[in-house]
């Protein structure tokens, strides 16, 4: 047995990513533990893990909920999500970066402490930024990338964060140039701060290294971007990564006395905290003839549901996909890849971060549809449902993407990949 510590980002998104490989690591019989924020408390223990708790910054004076910081973030943050996205690399990239970085100087001291307890086998993360006491630990880690694979720079993929097509060269030159000048400071300054606690420089405008045992990413061939550089042995495309640990789920009888497409609408855990949009999008569906299940999210309270929609501040997503027809998704990563694995065509409202590369990705290969978040008219939703509900084409490619990742179940080889690391291989 092998002692597996998974650490996460403090977000649900890359946190039920890793609780579903270490399922599958437990039900093989290793000692899985979780190192999570203090606002987490409870919440892995409650599905069957060990957890050992940390902290990104002082202790706030009033008690948090999990992930209570970003919800925070982004609801101050929501006016600059109206900018394109080379002004938001100032306005938001940068500024989120900082406020990462500055939690991984702060939790360096408790990192190694906990890794010092429990001695691990292997550490596994799914983060942005690099957290210098992994690699200064000499312990074998493995790197999660759950983001769009934007994240992973190459000459011939547009530039993460920026929403750009593939095939359109013409704004990348600015945005490089514009993504240099608002953190080239920042980045020198957390290099010399990585070097400074034992762990190596990072690559140029990088803000966490690979891994030199195993990197992992999630992202379907057939939406995948075409590479000028091979990622090389130590990574891996596990195209999709599906826990199988959410509860089951059935239709309410509010929807299943209905007739009609059934829609499922969610704008993630931090993408809900915009109460404004997603109240604007809920009245826009209301009369629509689809029943429709709302993920409401932290601000639940605030939303006002017509009876014919369904909701709740928290939905097992894997256990609802597939019982939808189509999906309206900030284009979080995770959401993403799991409309592949399950052949859900999907219409994408990006607000931040790679969501914009994850929405112009699905588009530009013809899996939905995306539109301009707070621009677009109330028709142009309706028009994109209709559209993605009534394309045959789409859904038959979809079907056959679906067929293709649950023969490939990326838990379980994601799961045999980190024990091979754990016993000392690559």
């Amino acid at each position: 047995m092998s002692t597996i510590a998974f650490f996460p980002e403090g977000a649900y998104g890359p946190t039920n990513n890793c609780v579903g490989i270490g399922d599958v690591l437990r039900r093989r019989g290793h000692r899985v533990v979780f190192i999570v924020e203090e606002s987490f408390a409870g919440t892995l223990e409650a599905q069957g893990f060990e957890e050992r708790l940390m902290r990104l910054a002082p202790p706030p004076e009033e008690p948090e909920v999990p992930g209570q910081f970003w919800k925070d973030f982004i609801r101050d943050t929501a006016p600059v999500f109206r900018k394109p996205t080379v002004e938001q690399l100032g306005a938001f990239i940068a500024p989120t970066f900082q406020a990462l970085i500055d939690g991984a100087a702060y939790v360096d001291p408790r990192l190694r402490e906990i890794i010092g307890e429990l001695q691990p086998d292997v550490i596994v993360e799914d983060n942005v930024v690099a957290f210098p006491a992994l690699p200064a630990s000499g312990r074998p880690w493995v790197r999660i990338v759950s983001c769009n694979p934007t994240e992973v720079r190459d000459p011939d993929v547009p530039p993460p964060f920026s929403g750009y097509p593939a095939d359109d060269r013409s704004q990348w030159d600015a945005y490089w140039e514009e993504l240099g000048r608002t953190h080239g400071e920042m980045h020198a300054a957390f290099s010399a701060l990585c070097e400074d606690r034992g762990a190596p420089p990072l690559p140029d405008l990088e803000f966490i290294h690979a891994s030199p045992w195993l990197n992992l990413t999630l992202y379907p061939e057939e939406a995948d971007y075409r590479r000028a550089r091979p990622l090389g042995d130590t990574w891996e495309n596990l195209q999709s990564s599906v826990r199988a640990t959410d509860a089951p789920w059935e239709l309410p009888p509010v929807l299943a006395e209905r007739e009609g497409p059934l829609v499922y609408l969610s704008l993630g855990s931090l993408g809900s905290a915009d109460v404004e949009l997603m109240q604007r999008l809920v009245d826009t569906l209301a009369d629509a003839p689809y029943r429709v299940i709302v993920s409401e999210g932290p601000q639940h309270e605030l939303l006002r549901l017509p009876e014919t929609m369904a909701g709740e501040e928290f939905l097992p997503q894997t256990s609802i996909l597939p019982q939808v027809d189509a999906v309206i998704t900030h284009g979080g990563n995770n959401t993403v890849t799991e409309c592949f694995h399950f052949g859900r065509p999907m219409v994408v409202l990006p607000l931040f971060w790679d969501q914009y590369d994850n929405a112009q990705r699905v588009h530009e290969t013809g899996f939905g549809m995306r539109l301009d978040t707070y621009g677009h008219a109330p028709g142009d939703l309706l028009g994109a449902a209709d559209r993605v509900l009534g394309d045959a084409a789409m859904r038959e490619r979809l079907g056959a993407v679906s067929a293709r990742l649950q023969r490939h179940r990326g838990t379980e080889r994601a799961a045999e990949r980190i024990e091979a690391v754990a016993n000392g291989g690559h």
